[in-house]
């Protein structure tokens, strides 16, 4: 590990104003970055540490939710908010790690997480246009199980790890931040990239901006949602394949509004509005979860090792949604 500065910052905009060089990372809980940092993928100059930053509640908003950046994966887990209005997170949230590394971890942090593609987390491979653009991407003749079968590009096939994000992309929330020129709000679905050109540039974040925030819209029908995850085994692995998903069913079983997303097959949480709409005015049946699925795997592009994924993806698709939609 390099020699780095270290800032311990009390407020936000102290914390800011200290992360305003290109060289410089926040550290909350520190679960991915300081690993990087060990395995010698990141080199920051300076860490501003924020993990003090009083950003840590969770908090009802107009029947909505606000969850500070600095909240713990556990803690927001675990709280009677999100357990009731949006039960997907809370499984989304304990599916992913172990109960140490949920303790540690943080939601702004969860959401900064970079790709556990084994070619980038190890420099004795040169070629990662993620930590070395222009190198060229290993995992494309390499050995594919675990990267992306959607969305990806000639430049970088890697996947978002984060479960959290999946939930998130299927409630609509938003990323609330502050950088150097203000506030401002970033739906998910916005706030991470797709690899194209620039592989190594993971969100939309302008420099110096610092997570503070997360807000989920008041959607009373978002109790009944779900979290899949489909793993190697059934604790602290990543996914092979996730499926996010909330419905709003009438009397009848007919489906009113959805929202579904997936994770584990590309760079970021992957939601398809066209797949929501399959869903709606129609009862949630074998034949509707199909077309739901087939609309969110439209133009998967697998390579020999994960060709596996799509299958698995559209299966879970369907479990997922027959399963609430016998939960009535």
């Amino acid at each position: 590990m390099k020699p780095f500065a270290y800032v311990r910052a009390l407020y936000a905009p102290t914390a800011v104003l200290a992360a305003q060089t290109s060289a410089s990372k926040y550290l909350g809980g520190g679960t991915n970055l300081l690993d990087l940092m060990k395995m010698g993928v990141e080199s920051p100059e300076r860490l501003v540490d924020v993990s003090r930053l009083p950003m840590n509640g969770v908090e009802d908003r107009q029947g909505g939710v606000r969850i500070g950046a600095m909240a713990a994966n556990s803690d927001v887990a675990d709280h009677p908010l999100i357990r009731q209005r949006y039960p997907v997170l809370s499984q989304a949230l304990l599916a992913g790690a172990s109960p140490q590394l949920r303790n540690m971890a943080t939601v702004g942090g969860n959401l900064m997480q970079r790709t556990r593609c084994g070619y980038f987390y190890d420099p004795s491979f040169a070629e990662c246009n993620k930590r070395a653009p222009g190198s060229g991407c290993a995992a494309r003749q390499g050995h594919q199980r675990m990267h992306a079968i959607l969305g990806a590009s000639d430049q970088c096939i890697a996947v978002h790890p984060s479960d959290m994000a999946v939930a998130l992309a299927a409630l609509d929330a938003v990323v609330e931040v502050r950088g150097p020129v203000g506030e401002r709000s970033i739906a998910i679905g916005d706030f991470h990239r797709l690899p194209g050109a620039t592989p190594e540039v993971d969100t939309n974040l302008a420099a110096g901006e610092l997570i503070t925030a997360v807000d989920l819209p008041a959607m009373p029908w978002a109790r009944r949602s779900q979290y899949l995850k489909v793993r190697d085994r059934n604790s602290y692995a990543f996914a092979l394949v996730s499926v996010a998903a909330a419905l709003d069913l009438d009397g009848d079983g007919v489906v009113r509004q959805a929202r579904l997303a997936l994770g584990g097959v590309a760079h970021k949480p992957w939601r398809v509005v066209e797949a929501e709409r399959a869903l709606v005015g129609r009862p949630v049946d074998a034949a509707t979860s199909r077309a739901a699925a087939d609309a969110l795997l439209n133009g998967a592009r697998p390579y020999q090792d994960n060709a596996f994924k799509v299958e698995l993806a559209r299966r879970s698709v369907v479990r997922v949604l027959s399963t609430m939609a016998r939960l009535g």
